[in-house]
């Protein structure tokens, strides 16, 4: 808005370029969700290396693929990953511990279900700031599995006290919380003593009805659902949890994998799902990837054989895994080093640490899984083990979809997402030519930048995107009823997935 003239001078006024900067979102923010002997059951945690998920969630279990899938995903090139624990609720899951006797009794319970809350153990002292203070006291908590040690000092039990106990354990303690009722009669001072925890069980083995088939978990963010409190998803891993023997022969039952798929486009992110497990030979999993109750999906992908690793837990045997984390590794470590338009496939997509595949593959046994849209692993010579696919479950040729290359898919989520949120500021704007204007000036912006990052077809951007915002996509019935229409197109990178070589033999010419 102008200024206001009222004495003779010289005025300035600030005037807005119009320019609002978009941002492309990040591409690889990948979800696990699965069962793990701790950590938090109500909530995802964010994690960005696997020490810290060991710290969280306990690294590596018996009973668990989730820490295999974790850990392959930081291996292999991950970088952030959000993780949803499980767990199948049974009786006494949770370890307590009581500290003292009658009215001045502390009573605690492990912060999550697990049988590692019976490890923990917990001391009282009287080495308060103000002796006067009777309700006062230091409390030490450590869990001798992981020789974790919380101290916190100067905690009180009185209901008006800002440092009461169990404010103080829910806001800062990852291993206890305090249950009520607090001590209503200190002793003075209050006794030095302590206590060790007992029961805590792992729970039973965990369901469909645990991850998205139980009674309203969409509604109450339960399961797979509770990534509704995390801001934003690209890939979603369910590592394989239903049967028996080998973690890494198990399934996810057919339900979860269909809720699954559904919640991941809502999110605009992408399941990376492994192969059955009874694809055991390529002509199984031919039938297989061609019945028509196996999944077609333009926001899932799946990746056959499983992979062979060496298993910590079994003194470095050899044993079968599901390769999602890997893969998404893989796919994350593509995105940072070429972009989310490069196919996480190929002789750079290669992953470490696996021995073996279950399945070898040839290339003619590639050629008949291919066409079907299922993206085959194979050992490369000199590369090693790499991905050699990188189709949608629309990349079957018959399908003939504009979805069936992963990395095309994957662009226009990307691209969905920055758009949604780098257009927000648009809402209640006036809706008329200069907000138009202003729209193709970022978005073209946008758009111009990823061009010159090589991100789209065509020698100039004109070939390569258009924007179009004006009164032809916006008429004015739409101006009317409160819309604004935008129309963004864009050519997007196909990978060269067929290689031709011509060779010809030049015949000898006698020189003239």
């Amino acid at each position: 808005m102008a200024v206001t003239l009222n004495y003779p001078g010289v005025y300035i006024d600030e005037v807005s370029s119009g320019v609002r900067t978009i941002t492309g979102v990040a591409t690889s923010v990948t979800a696990f969700v699965g069962r793990a002997p701790r950590g938090p059951v109500d909530k995802p945690v964010t994690v960005t290396s696997y020490a810290e998920y060991e710290r969280v969630f306990g690294g590596l279990w018996a009973l668990s693929h989730l820490g295999y899938s974790v850990r392959d995903f930081f291996r292999l090139g991950g970088t952030t990953a959000v993780i949803v624990r499980i767990h199948a609720t049974a009786a006494n899951d949770v370890a307590k511990l009581t500290i003292g006797a009658g009215n001045s009794q502390l009573k605690l319970a492990a912060a999550s279900p697990g049988a590692w809350g019976a490890k923990l153990s917990a001391t009282v002292d009287n080495d308060v700031k103000d002796k006067t203070d009777t309700a006062l006291f230091n409390l030490t908590v450590k869990d001798s599995a992981t020789g974790q040690v919380e101290i916190f000092r100067n905690v009180s039990f009185a209901t008006a006290s800002s440092r009461r106990v169990d404010r103080v354990l829910a806001e800062s303690s990852s291993l206890v919380r305090a249950e009520a009722p607090l001590p209503t009669q200190p002793q003075s001072p209050f006794p030095a003593t302590s206590g060790a925890a007992s029961g805590g069980n792992d729970g039973a083995a965990v369901g469909a009805g645990d991850y998205t088939t139980g009674g309203s978990m969409q509604a109450n963010k339960l399961g797979l659902y509770q990534l509704e409190k995390v801001d934003l998803v690209n890939l979603l891993v369910i590592p394989p949890y239903k049967g028996t023997g080998e973690l890494g022969t198990r399934d996810v039952d057919d339900q979860v994998l269909t809720d699954a798929i559904a919640y991941a486009k809502s999110r605009r992110a992408v399941l990376v799902m492994d192969a059955p497990s009874g694809w055991t030979n390529v002509g199984n999993a031919e039938t297989a990837a061609k019945a028509a109750s196996f999944t077609s999906s333009r926001d899932a992908a799946v990746y056959f054989p499983r992979v062979k690793q060496p298993d910590p837990l079994l003194d470095g045997q050899v044993a079968t895994f599901a390769p999602s984390g890997a893969i998404a590794g893989v796919i994350a470590r593509t995105d940072g080093t070429r972009g989310v338009w490069k196919a996480p496939a190929g002789i750079e997509a290669t992953l470490s640490g696996v021995a073996d595949l279950d399945v070898p593959l040839t290339d003619l046994e590639i050629g008949r899984l291919n066409p079907l849209g299922v993206n085959c692993l194979r050992a490369a010579p000199a590369a090693g083990h790499v991905v050699w696919g990188a189709r949608t479950r629309e990349g079957s040729d018959r399908l003939a979809s504009e979805w069936k290359y992963l990395p095309v898919r994957r662009t226009a989520l990307f691209l969905e997402e920055s758009l949604y949120r780098g257009l927000q500021w648009v809402v209640f704007e006036p809706n008329d030519e200069p907000l138009w204007s202003q729209i193709r000036l970022n978005v073209g912006t946008f758009l111009t930048t990823l061009f010159r990052q090589g991100a789209f077809q065509g020698a100039t951007p004109r070939e390569a995107f258009f924007v179009k915002c004006d009164k032809e996509t916006t008429t004015q019935a739409d101006i009317d009823l409160g819309i604004v229409n935008i129309h963004v197109g864009f050519a997007p990178l196909k990978p060269a997935e067929f290689v031709v070589l011509r060779l010809q033999q030049i015949a000898g010419q006698s020189a003239v």
